[in-house]
């Protein structure tokens, strides 16, 4: 019953060419989680929902996406008109910023103020100040683009007591710190509250645009949700979640964004594998920038709690459908959003008559649309527990993340996550769906949604994700439409030929829509990606070349026309993991140059970039170490 098996057959037929051919998560364990789901696979999708009007996707107030795969004249226009109002953009010293802080004044608060860990009730967070200890803080890096969208004046980041502001040291003027109280489902298993930890918000602001941002320090010190913890983060966890934070954006994947990156100049113990030999390593504070950072357990620890807490869960809907989906509150009778249930009744459900299953059904959407970015570029989260999950659709949590580097499916960048693969690249989406039963059971358990609404959000997760991910595929083939079967020969090939993700279809774009090419050359646009492969998988692929061609040729697109349209969506620069270690390496030494260049490479990820090209090199031998390609859970 699992939907990958309707949803991701090309992915599941690669799985059987892996060395983990058997890869499955537990998804039906639950008998009332098999129960819920069962309407959803008796019938397609399409003969289910008769739709007066399709359930529009709606972009959150503040577009968190980079404008990927757009026309020349198009861009050249975005340019002209960047050129005419970069003088009339608004740029602000921090004393000046637009604070509001409508997390704290609206959501019921922890009384206490305190930090002694303990399990906080009733409440949506708790105030609370950062304590990270400091001594001489240096600015690592920032993002002038996150700036930007702060209104924030790019001189302010020569600041002397900018690293002091960013590390959580020295107050903001007019901010509002305060740690989220959350809980979630780890590894399949209810853990309780968990909350953040290590993370502390200095407060929400509102720029110019009317677009509400929230400003959080992770690795600012101890809350009390940070149980035995130290509060505090490394600089090689930080390094990483500040570069991929950006480098996401810049794929045009909706994620939560970061400012800055600070080192505290103390140094913090980490066992970081686990094996009793723990170092002090450089200590570091990265300055995430969100809409909001809610969460799916953020409502889930609240429905836990029982009845007395069902209004809190309430409360929170009534808040982010308010401040971050305000297009549900406007929603009227006019607007038809109207869906047959498929079932012998055939009873009619009006999500206008219910904001909070039009609410469950745009986070779904969002979430599948999201999940079938990554896949596209191969992404891997890594930890898709659903208190990392956001009820914006936004990427959050950057931990043991990794890109595809030879193509498999089973691939998993957490070395937690080995033995049962319950989070690898293959099983995101079905992680996805089981992550959204839980968020829709916790409105249901609050009596938001029906049963009938419930299973249709489940049901809008599926078709949403077919829908992207089929149209992320074909353009990265540049086909003039879907193809099953000749995309799930190609990722077959790859997975049996361990051929690099990225590149290969970076090079695909160079193949021309030619049938008079003689075989032997063939592969020669592919040679660079296709290596070590013996006669008969040449064979094999100079099959699906052909195959390939003759569908390019039925396009009638230019061959040049085709190579840009695909170069626009088949990224030439990743953060592979190396390229993080390697930054890592030399900022640990005091050197930050690389972190800096490495953040400028991925701001353009599907551009040439001349002198830049050593940055899509295949990784080298050493990058397959521990604590490179793979990493734990906790930095």
């Amino acid at each position: 019953m699992k939907l990958a098996a309707a949803m991701l057959s090309h992915l599941s037929a690669s799985l059987s060419h892996t060395s983990s051919s058997s890869i499955s998560i537990s998804f039906t364990s639950s008998t009332a989680f098999r129960h819920r789901l069962r309407p959803l696979f008796r019938y397609s999708p399409s003969k289910v929902f008769k739709f007066h009007k399709k359930v529009p996707y709606f972009s959150t107030n503040a577009s968190m996406e980079s404008p990927v795969g757009l026309s020349v004249d198009s861009v050249a226009d975005g340019l002209k008109k960047q050129s005419l109002s970069e003088d009339k953009r608004v740029k602000l010293n921090l004393e000046d910023l637009n604070w509001d802080h409508s997390f704290v004044r609206e959501l019921p608060g922890d009384p206490r103020s305190d930090i002694m860990p303990r399990e906080v009730l009733h409440a949506c967070y708790s105030k609370v100040s950062p304590s990270v200890q400091v001594e001489n803080p240096q600015l690592v890096a920032w993002s002038e683009s996150v700036a930007e969208i702060l209104d924030l004046d790019p001189k302010e980041f020569e600041r002397p007591d900018f690293p002091l502001l960013f590390s959580g040291a020295s107050p903001l003027v007019g901010g509002l710190s305060y740690a989220q109280c959350y809980g979630g489902h780890q590894f399949g298993m209810w853990a309780g509250q968990l909350g953040d930890g290590r993370a502390i918000t200095l407060g929400e602001l509102v720029n110019s645009k009317n677009q509400r941002w929230e400003l959080q320090l992770k690795g600012a010190g101890k809350t009390p949700y940070s149980r035995f913890a130290d509060g505090l983060a490394v600089l090689r966890s930080s390094i990483r979640e500040f570069l991929c934070s950006e480098a996401i954006h810049s794929l045009g994947i909706p994620t939560t964004r970061a400012l800055s990156l600070v080192t505290t100049g103390k140094y913090v113990t980490r066992d970081m594998f686990y094996d009793g030999n723990p170092k002090d390593e450089p200590g570091a504070v990265v300055c995430r920038v969100s809409p909001s950072f809610l969460r799916f357990g953020s409502f889930q620890l609240h429905a836990s709690r029982g009845k007395e807490d069902m209004k809190i869960v309430k409360a929170l809907a009534d808040y982010t459908i308010k401040h971050h989906f305000p297009h549900i509150e406007t929603m009227n009778k006019s607007d038809s959003l109207s869906f047959s249930t498929g079932q012998e009744n055939d009873s009619v459900v009006d999500l206008t008559s219910n904001k909070y299953a039009a609410w469950a059904v745009e986070v779904a959407e969002r979430t599948a649309s999201m999940i079938a970015k990554w896949q596209g570029v191969g992404f891997t989260h890594g930890v898709m527990n659903t208190d990392n999950m956001s009820v914006l659709g936004l990427t959050i949590d950057y931990g043991p993340f990794g890109f595809l580097d030879a193509f498999d499916p089973s691939f998993t960048p957490n070395t937690t996550d080995l033995p049962g693969r319950r989070y690898c690249f293959a099983n995101q989406p079905d992680v996805g769906l089981w992550n959204m039963a839980q968020f829709v059971s916790t409105l249901s358990s609050a009596n938001l949604i029906n049963e009938k609404e419930s299973d249709y959000a489940l049901e809008r997760y599926g078709t949403k994700f077919m829908d992207d991910y089929q149209l992320v595929m074909t353009k990265k083939l540049g086909l003039p439409k879907y193809n099953k079967q000749l995309i799930s020969k190609l990722l077959n090939n790859m997975a049996v030929d361990k051929v690099d993700y990225t590149n290969f279809f970076r090079l695909l774009s160079n193949i021309k829509a030619d049938s008079t090419t003689p075989d032997e050359e063939l592969l020669v646009p592919l040679k660079a990606a296709l290596l070590d492969i013996g006669q008969e998988r040449k064979e094999a692929w100079t099959s699906w070349v052909k195959i390939y061609i003759e569908e390019l040729s039925a396009s009638g697109i230019a061959d040049e026309d085709r190579k840009a349209l695909m170069n626009s969506v088949n990224p030439k620069y990743i953060l592979r993991n190396y390229l993080c270690q390697s930054a890592i390496d030399m900022a640990e030494q005091g050197d930050f140059d690389e972190v800096r260049r490495l953040l400028k490479v991925m701001e353009k990820p599907y551009d040439e970039q001349p002198g830049m090209e050593k940055y899509a090199r295949l990784p080298p031998a050493w990058a397959y170490r521990p604590g490179v390609r793979m990493l734990s859970c906790s930095s």
